[in-house]
Formats: structure tokens, C-alpha cells, sequence
């Protein structure tokens, strides 16, 4: 029976999470609000409304939301022709897509932006398909991105193993009935990615392609 492998992009295959904590920072700030860094670190991975919220709270003025999720798109855009991939990540890939596993992404990133990503992570032979956060009613960490996901690849959630870099990824991976890789490399600690749902941590991709014979990918 197929074996799926879903993996989320921003800050898991790509080094992109940084990026998106200047340009949500910059964004925040153009619209008058001064926001910690590190508080904006710990909500990328959230569906834009839901970092907004995150950060701003949910008796800030809502009617702002789409202006200050615009202007990220605007700031982070400029970064689309160097995106940097992490170090194997599409190895790691196809790698996988050899081994008979179905690689599937799960991100928010759509058009534009997941091309960029694509192009950076180089290794588009191996994906089988992309579950992007604006095909479902929830994005992480709701476990539809996920699931969603595990549809696009055609198999139960036991056959399936998510990896990401956030607490939202391994909750919603938890939540969909997977086993869940973390990586370090999206900056968050291993205590909290274990907390989250976890079962076992790796650096980065390339850590993990080195040790997959001992990972739940084997």
C-alpha cells in the first residue's frame, strides 16, 4: 500500500521563516503597530488572520486585517528570486519519492509564492501534489490541511507521516491521526515541537535524510 510523506514548506523545506517575521514586522509596523519580533516568530505557520490575532489580539480592529495581510504579501514578495532552500531538503524529496513514498506539501502558500518555493526546493519530479491552505475551511492547526492532504494521496492516516517546523504543524498533524517529524531548523525548540505532538526531532533535512533509516521514514 502507498505511504504518504507531508511536509510543510515555510521554515521545514525552506529557510523562508525569518522572511516572514521582517515582512509581517514591517507590515505591523507601517500600520502603526510595534510588535515584538519573537512574537511574530512564534505565530508564523498560522493562516494570516489567525497570526494577526495571534499577535495583535482579538479586540484589535479587524477591519485592518486584509491591509496588513496585503502588505506582507507585498514586503515578502520581494524575497521571491532567493528563497533559499534548506540544506537537502530536496534530496530529502526525492529520496523519498524513490524509497515509494508519496510526497505531498501542505502549506498556505498558493500561486506565486509556492512557485518561488517550488523553483528554491528543486526537486518538483518528487511532488506528487500540494494541499494549500485555501482549499479548506481551516488552515493549521486544524487538522484539514492534512487531512486534506492525505486525500490528495489516496491513503489512511496510518499509512501518512507529516513533517514541519511549528507547533501548528505537529498539532494539526496530531489532530489528523498522524505521526509527526519535527525540525529545528524553523527555529522553534524541540520541547515545545515534542509538547506539540513530536514523536522524535531533527535538525533539519539534511539530518534527517542522514537518518532515515532510523526515522519514521524508514
Amino acid at each position: 500500500m502507498t505511504r504518504a510523506a507531508v511536509f510543510d514548506v515555510d521554515g521545514t523545506l525552506a529557510d523562508t521563516n525569518h522572511l516572514h517575521v521582517t515582512a509581517w514586522w514591517e507590515a505591523f509596523r507601517q500600520a502603526g503597530h510595534q510588535v515584538p519580533m519573537h512574537a511574530v516568530h512564534r505565530a508564523v505557520g498560522l493562516p494570516s488572520t489567525d497570526l494577526i490575532a495571534h499577535v495583535l489580539g482579538e479586540d484589535r480592529d479587524t477591519s485592518r486585517d486584509t491591509e496588513l495581510s496585503a502588505a506582507h504579501k507585498t514586503l515578502y514578495g520581494q524575497y521571491f528570486d532567493r528563497l533559499p532552500a534548506l540544506p537537502d531538503a530536496g534530496r530529502l524529496l526525492e529520496r523519498l519519492h524513490d524509497d515509494g513514498w508519496t510526497v505531498v506539501l501542505a502549506t498556505s502558500a498558493g500561486g506565486a509564492e509556492l512557485g518561488a518555493l517550488r523553483r528554491a526546493i528543486d526537486a518538483d519530479r518528487a511532488i506528487s501534489a500540494t494541499a494549500s491552505a485555501d482549499d479548506v475551511d481551516e488552515g493549521k492547526p486544524a487538522p484539514e490541511p492534512v487531512e486534506h492532504a492525505l486525500e490528495l494521496a489516496g491513503v489512511p492516516a496510518g499509512r501518512a507521516v507529516f513533517i514541519g517546523d511549528t507547533v501548528w504543524d505537529m498539532r494539526a498533524g496530531t489532530r489528523a491521526g498522524v505521526r509527526c517529524v519535527g525540525l529545528l531548523c524553523g527555529g522553534i525548540p524541540r520541547a515545545d515541537l515534542t509538547e506539540a505532538g513530536a514523536d522524535v526531532v531533527y535538525d533539519d533535512p539534511a539530518h534527517l535524510l542522514a537518518s532515515l533509516a532510523d526515522s519514521p521514514l524508514a
